[in-house]
């Protein structure tokens, strides 16, 4: 009866229009006043341990920040000239190029629709002018930018492992082998496109210049070293990587290409002028420049913006855990688990289940959302049944990944619509060509688990675990 009622209330809210936030935690709080014998004090105190207790937790502000600098600066743009560089000569090398900056930026950022705004903005136009169909490049960008959640670090990984108990820095170092897989796949698609549809090509700029443009794009290039070195090294945990990164991604933005904030548009070398006066100059202006940035208008912009989306993400975060809660208080993931080892339900069959399971709810909810409220159902029956977590929590990222292209909460379809001008049915018809590689990655995802488990357990061999 309770766990009826829990869902009728979640899913009649939904119905109703409330976000998703609102909804979740209103279920619960109902659910446990009228129909559990949960004590309403565990209300707050789920609340508060929602957001205090789980220290993974803390990376989601920090990557926010960061992703947030490097969107507003001219990172994007940066990579964007290098990818173009290095492979724009390939027939159907722009759009390969904007995959390869969609990969680049994904591991700077950990964000799907902010892959999408910061690339798309940029290379949609840009391939529309080189010859390409408008609807080819949308389709490839929205897809592509679903490597955001997919290449680490990942803000989704993170709300897993706060959900499951399970390693962040295992789940980023499973999420790094499928990244580059599923990037590899878009681009060979790409280019069997392009060859029949007879897509130009960019001529080659000469290695002088890509040496240029990769020396230009090195201050974004050097975040992804940082972070995830010092994750894969155990230097660093995933939430101080993430300090780290915030602080480097400010320091880029504001000092290094001087994109935003006092310094900005002022050069770095004078004509004529000699190193050291080049040291001398730039170490007093950025002497001078630090203390005035943070108060700076454009910097306090990307700080107010960062701190909205993370008070929203870490309120809808908030929420389902305390929807998570009632499920556990009430033993539902407990007895759904019993009942499907009951069944004699073999692990193959079960993960169809859960990819069915999760490509419904991707229609639905946000991607944090359905996490917390599956992943507590989920993991148990995984656990018994011989699934490896790790290998779990990358077939759900997968599932989220797809979840970000199907109709009606699809963000990349939102984002995508909002670059081009386009209605949300054109939007669609876009990505569906590309969504069928996405099918079939989750396929060889879900059935092939060493693609996933090869770099944790050979870096654990590398460490003597």
């Amino acid at each position: 009866m309770t766990t009826a009622m829990l869902f009728i209330l979640l899913f009649g809210c939904m119905l109703m229009g409330m976000p998703i936030a609102i909804a979740l935690g209103l279920s619960s709080v109902t659910t446990i006043l009228l129909f559990s014998s949960d004590s309403l004090a565990s209300i707050a105190l789920k609340l508060f341990e929602a957001t205090s207790e789980h220290y993974t937790l803390l990376a989601i502000p920090f990557f926010i920040l960061s992703s947030a600098f490097l969107s507003t600066g001219g990172v994007a743009k940066r990579l964007i000239n290098f990818a173009v560089d290095a492979i724009g000569h390939v027939r159907g090398g722009l759009a390969m190029a904007s995959v390869m900056a969609c990969m680049l930026f994904a591991a700077v950022s950990g964000s799907s629709p902010a892959t999408v705004a910061a690339i798309g903005s940029i290379v949609i136009a840009g391939m529309v002018r080189s010859g390409y169909p408008e609807a080819f490049g949308a389709g490839v960008i929205a897809n592509a930018g679903t490597l955001g959640i997919l290449i680490p670090p990942s803000i989704v990984m993170l709300v897993y492992s706060a959900a499951t108990e399970v390693s962040a820095s295992r789940m980023f170092m499973a999420g790094f082998v499928p990244g580059i897989m599923m990037g590899g796949i878009l681009m060979i698609a790409i280019y069997i496109a392009a060859r029949i549809m007879k897509l130009p090509a960019q001529p080659f700029p000469g290695f002088g210049q890509l040496a240029r443009s990769g020396l230009i794009a090195l201050g974004g290039l050097m975040l992804i070293v940082i972070v995830l070195g010092s994750i894969y090294g155990g230097i660093a945990s995933p939430t101080e990587a993430a300090s780290v990164a915030a602080i480097y991604a400010f320091l880029i933005a504001v000092v290094g290409y001087r994109d935003i904030g006092p310094l900005k548009g002022v050069a770095w070398r004078k004509e004529g002028e000699g190193m050291g006066s080049v040291v001398a100059r730039n170490t007093g202006l950025m002497l001078l420049a630090l203390p005035k940035s943070v108060t700076h208008p454009e910097v306090r912009k990307v700080l107010v913006d960062a701190s909205k989306v993370s008070m929203m993400l870490l309120f809808i975060i908030a929420n389902a855990m305390l929807f998570a809660h009632v499920l556990t208080t009430e033993r539902i993931p407990h007895t759904i688990a019993e009942v499907i080892v009951n069944w004699g339900l073999p692990a193959w069959g079960f993960l169809i289940v859960v990819n069915i399971l999760l490509l419904i709810a991707g229609n639905f909810m946000e991607p944090s959302a359905i996490l917390l409220i599956m992943a507590p159902i989920l993991f148990p029956i995984a656990t018994q049944l011989g699934i490896d977590p790790i290998h779990l929590g990358i077939i759900m990222v997968v599932n989220m990944e797809i979840g970000m292209l199907t109709p009606p909460v699809g963000l990349n379809l939102f984002v995508t619509a909002g670059i081009t001008g386009r209605d949300m049915v054109w939007v669609i018809k876009a990505c569906l060509p590309w969504l069928c590689l996405l099918l079939f990655f989750l396929i060889l995802i879900t059935y092939i688990p060493q693609i996933s488990l090869f770099l944790p357990e050979y870096i654990d061999q590398l460490k003597g675990y």
